[in-house]
């Protein structure tokens, strides 16, 4: 039997390799053994190549094990699969989607009847599943095709404050990175002031030759057009829209560590809402320093969106965000939305009548400047350090703390810190480092790589 694990969120494999009609309609039958007859379950796909077709075939296994079956008539971003399986109070979800991966894979998320990610108490008992019965299949299944996006957008247009948007006069800028976010936003500001234009919004299955990831490097075309254009705002998304990053007047990017502190206080301070906020073990020193001030918990989990949706679920959170761009916020689904929350980010600015780089300026000004980077080593197999290997000192600062429940990280006397932590989704090291000076930062990165490659 192939090897199926799910990793920091879903299945993902190469199309072709491990990623195969065979091991979809495998891995949906544990699904469906995991569920029973007698339940419901939506599916949707993304971009992807052939991932309409992979809808199809889980759509046809569910079928055959008597569950009832909702299949997306079109491409979806993640979130609105989500969103279908908590409104039309579904037992689960199924996203053929690689979110962020490189072009030649494919993958396979899961969500709850709460519309969230997945835990692990779920994928294992799937993963226990993984060829225990035959496969069954109907070639001509009782599945019904809709439209699950409609709902989705009249939610949304429900749940921000429209009324302060409508009398705006914006000029917006968004980066679809030829994914399943498309042009939907266009929907939700449907009879604003707003002036949209995109880039990126046309399928393309290769993704222009790069990663539907916005990361920095991936955004040029986007930070070059907004500074050209004299745009308020540019907003990108990744392959199946749950996650984002922002692209501030002038063309300078802003990392999603600082949305996630940007979420915050406009939820906390503008609409008043309460609530504790969630970081990775990943996250930036500054959402500390924000809970801090707002004087709401701060909660901290292990890399992967399916824990702060779990916190979600059972605490009551304002917002919770990983270090790549995935947010979710209070009253809406315990999952991330790219969409959701650039159009907060909208309102923050609509209400406090500044430019995001004038409101960028104080939230560092009263809480501080980090700067933060990634760095993603790709290797040719799996590879994580362990604490005997690495340092008590860094670059001249002492290691006062080590947090080692997901991957290592090293924290200093003066808050900067470096962390290993292999990825989830991919053969790739991922490392990390802040400091309040670029410099530092950057000299952290160098100095990971080098400990990296004395250990390979």
């Amino acid at each position: 039997m192939p090897k199926i694990k799910f990793g920091t969120d879903g299945w993902r494999a190469v199309i072709g390799e491990d990623y195969t009609f065979a091991n979809v309609m495998l891995v949906t039958q544990a699904v469906a053994d995991y569920l029973g007859p007698g339940k419901k379950a939506a599916v949707g796909y993304d971009s992807r190549f052939m991932s309409g077709r992979f809808a199809e075939l889980a759509a046809g296994v569910l079928s055959a094990n008597g569950i009832k079956v909702f299949l997306s008539d079109r491409i979806i971003p993640t979130p609105a699969l989500s969103f279908t399986v908590k409104n039309k109070k579904l037992d689960l979800g199924i996203m053929i989607t690689a979110s962020h991966n490189p072009a030649e894979y494919n993958g396979f998320k899961l969500k709850v009847s709460s519309g969230g990610a997945a835990g692990p108490e779920v994928t294992q008992e799937v993963e226990k599943r993984l060829g225990s019965s035959r496969v069954k299949y109907s070639s001509n299944p009782n599945v019904k095709k809709e439209n699950l996006i409609s709902d989705y957008i009249k939610f949304i247009r429900a749940y921000i404050d429209f009324k302060q948007l409508k009398v705006n006069k914006f000029k917006i800028l968004i980066d679809a990175m030829h994914g399943s976010g498309d042009s939907y936003i266009a929907e939700v500001l449907k009879g604003t002031g707003i002036r949209l234009e995109f880039i990126r919004n046309s399928i393309n299955p290769s993704f222009g030759g790069i990663s539907p990831e916005p990361l920095e490097e991936n955004l040029k075309e986007l930070k070059q057009r907004v500074k050209k254009g004299g745009f308020d705002i540019g907003i990108a998304l990744d392959g199946d829209a749950d996650r984002l990053s922002l692209v501030g007047p002038g063309g300078i990017f802003i990392h999603p560590q600082k949305i996630l502190g940007l979420l915050a206080l406009h939820l906390n301070q503008d609409r008043g809402w309460s609530g504790g906020i969630v970081k990775t073990i990943a996250g930036t020193t500054m959402i500390d320093q924000i809970a801090k001030f707002l004087r709401v918990k701060l909660y901290e989990t292990p890399v992967g969106f399916k824990y702060i949706s779990g916190l979600m679920e059972k605490e009551d959170i304002l917002v919770g965000g990983e270090e790549a761009g995935g947010m979710g916020v209070k009253g809406y689904i315990p999952e991330r939305d790219g969409i959701v929350s650039g159009l907060l980010i909208l309102e923050m600015i609509s209400y406090r009548r500044k430019t995001l780089g004038e409101i960028l300026y104080l939230m560092e000004k009263q809480f501080g400047r980090y700067y933060y980077l990634r760095r993603d080593l790709k290797l040719e197999k799996w590879l994580a350090p362990e604490r005997k290997d690495l340092p008590g000192e860094l670059l001249g600062r002492k290691v006062v703390q080590v947090k080692d429940y997901d991957g290592i990280k090293l924290i200093c006397d003066d808050e900067s810190w470096l962390m290993f932590r292999a990825s989830g989704t991919e053969p790739a090291l991922r490392l990390y480092s802040e400091a309040r000076t670029l410099k530092r930062a950057r000299e952290l990165l160098v100095l990971g790589e080098k400990l990296i490659r004395m250990l390979r």
